[in-house]
């Protein structure tokens, strides 16, 4: 019999880990399952491009994964029963899929934080759905209207420059509850704020939103800021059908993995990307980002291959280099880190670090296209004997 593998959400880990998977498997051995609720394959650091009405190159899934193997499910997961290796999933109609091993990545989405008035009032780009939500509505304002960008983060500067850049007609305001880019360098931070300037987003800092009505945000100063438009940006939640599950979780719902994505109560799971709880660089849990999730997605495809195979397990060592931040269209950042994201003196600003963007962000549409890059394409075969101790597989596979 094949041995059944179901990788759960098709973005940038698990359709990665799903093609490598497939081309690295002989196909009479496994039979490969992706499980995904839409037939695009989403660029998920373009949401934002996506909202100010830019339109982005479709990624069929039929076309990523033609002649893979790869068995596409349209679907929502609703349910997983680990214990009985199951997912409930609702498509066409309610079914249920049994595996022997499954791969999570059903990533996260936006976090309201608890914040009242959020659910029913604000925008979010952590998906396709929202950022087209928010295209429709920035469409229908007019001159000098306010749209406010609540966070900070990488996401707030990316959407909050962006629109600030493609509707210059617009009142944009950014919100932070520390100082703008308080992580970075100061040459990072200096960059930052000048741009902010230039495109005449004002700054709202070490301001803690209470509140989000449909005209305004209230702060924890009791300020009111005026918002025809709130854009919320304040972090990510995982998806919380793992939470429901005996699987080990954190307290942010992530799912406990060893060093090789296995999950540490349930061998035959493997989590990656932001659903995986997994230690990088000075024992400190990776961040939620495309960067720690490809790395991740190749490092549990790999060992998954050696378990069934009985290769050699491999150990892809997960670290950064740097965050990139589009400013824009015509400007970034690039903030060089240590291998555990602590932020040093070095960056690119400007056009060309727009430029470095614009080529880590196709990339890694790329690589999800191509997971079997800088490796020799060599089918293996199942055997079911343990897998041998070892590293067969650098970063840069």
């Amino acid at each position: 019999m094949q041995h059944r593998i179901i990788v759960l959400g098709g973005g940038y880990t698990g359709a990665l880990a799903a093609g490598r998977l497939a081309r690295r498997l002989h196909r009479e051995d496994v039979a490969i399952t992706l499980v995904n609720a839409e037939p695009d394959f989403v660029e998920r650091v373009r949401t934002h491009q996506l909202a100010t009405g830019q339109d982005l190159r479709p990624r069929p899934y039929s076309e990523m994964f033609a002649g893979t193997g790869v068995e596409l499910k349209l679907a929502e997961v609703t349910g997983l029963d680990v214990d009985r290796k199951t997912v409930t999933v609702a498509g066409a109609g309610i079914e249920e899929l049994s595996y022997d091993t499954l791969v999570y990545a059903l990533g996260s989405g936006w976090n309201s934080q608890g914040v009242p008035g959020v659910a029913e009032h604000a925008y979010e780009i952590a998906g396709r759905p929202g950022a087209l939500r928010l295209r429709e509505r920035l469409a229908g304002l007019g001159a000098g209207q306010t749209v406010v960008v609540v966070g900070g983060g990488l996401t707030g500067l990316e959407a909050a420059t962006e629109i600030a850049e493609a509707r210059p007609d617009l009142d944009v305001a950014l919100v932070t509850g520390g100082v703008l880019g308080d992580w970075l360098s100061p040459k990072g931070r200096a960059h930052l704020r000048k741009v902010c300037g230039t495109l005449g987003i004002t700054v709202h800092e070490n301001t803690a939103v209470t509140g989000v009505e449909a005209d305004r945000v209230t702060t924890a100063g009791g300020t009111a800021i005026p918002a025809e438009v709130t854009v919320w940006a304040t972090g990510f939640a995982v998806n919380p059908i793992a939470e429901a599950t005996t699987l080990e979780i954190s307290g942010t719902g992530q799912i406990v993995v060893d060093a090789t994505m296995r999950s540490v109560s349930h061998p035959d799971v493997y989590a990656v990307g932001d659903a995986a709880l997994a230690m990088g660089p000075g024992n400190k849990p990776l961040r939620m980002s495309c960067a720690s999730g490809t790395l991740a997605a190749w490092q549990a495809a790999d060992v998954i291959v050696a378990r069934l195979t009985g290769g050699k397990l491999p150990h892809v060592p997960v670290r950064y280099f740097n965050q990139c931040i589009s400013l824009g269209r015509r400007n970034g950042l690039i903030q060089y880190v240590t291998a555990d994201d602590r932020s040093v003196g070095a960056v690119l600003t400007g056009r060309l670090a727009a430029v470095y963007k614009e080529v880590i962000c196709k990339s890694a549409a790329w690589n999800v296209a191509n997971p079997t890059f800088g490796l020799p394409v060599r089918r293996r075969r199942v055997t079911g004997k343990p897998a041998a101790a070892g590293s067969a597989v650098e970063a840069a596979a």
